[in-house]
């Protein structure tokens, strides 16, 4: 480590220190949230799409969108997201690249993200390397997305155009690079 790195601290440390009062807003509403009832909780997408109409912004509504995740995931799946899978959602959120290695839960990562995202009504596209795990996700994912009242949509290679036209009006869309790629 050099002298510079221990003085002012790496880029890494620093993004992590301003991304800890998100996550920090988004766990101290765990008690709210895991007291809901189901259609308490199912009722938030639209209290959050009113918020956005009204002149909040993703980021405004990013802690109760992320609780209202998180908690749907525990109801849906009994999975919980960490504090370290919040962070990569929020990372993911912000339009960038956060690495995680097999089995870190990549896939609930981009739920939060991809749930916050799709409330703006403009879809959101996850993309996958392959069909199965775009099939996969898309099933075990989407138990989320439809429980909190969303929409999903898959694309599969050698798709039909008229099949692939409602997958693209979803709120959130699953498909590989290739298939996105080719589309455009």
């Amino acid at each position: 480590m050099n002298l510079l790195t221990k003085l002012f601290g790496s880029y890494s440390k620093k993004e992590l220190k301003r991304i800890e009062p998100l996550k920090q807003a988004v766990l101290a509403l765990d008690d709210k949230y895991t007291k809901m009832t189901d259609e308490e909780l199912k009722g938030q997408t639209a209290v959050l799409k009113e918020r956005l109409s009204l002149g909040s912004s993703l980021d405004d509504i990013l802690p109760e969108a992320f609780a209202t995740c998180r908690e749907a995931m525990w109801r849906v799946l009994s999975i919980k997201p960490f504090p370290v899978q919040i962070i990569g959602g929020i990372i993911l959120h912000q339009g960038r690249i956060a690495e995680m290695k097999t089995g870190e839960g990549k896939t609930l990562v981009s739920t939060l993200a991809g749930y916050l995202n799709a409330i703006a009504g403009k879809g959101v596209h996850v993309v996958t390397v392959n069909d199965y795990l775009a099939k996969r996700d898309s099933e075990w994912m989407g138990r989320i997305y439809k429980y909190l009242g969303m929409t999903v949509g898959l694309l599969q290679n050698n798709m039909p155009l008229e099949l692939k036209r409602p997958a693209y009006q979803a709120d959130v869309t699953y498909g590989t690079n290739s298939e996105f790629g080719f589309d455009y």
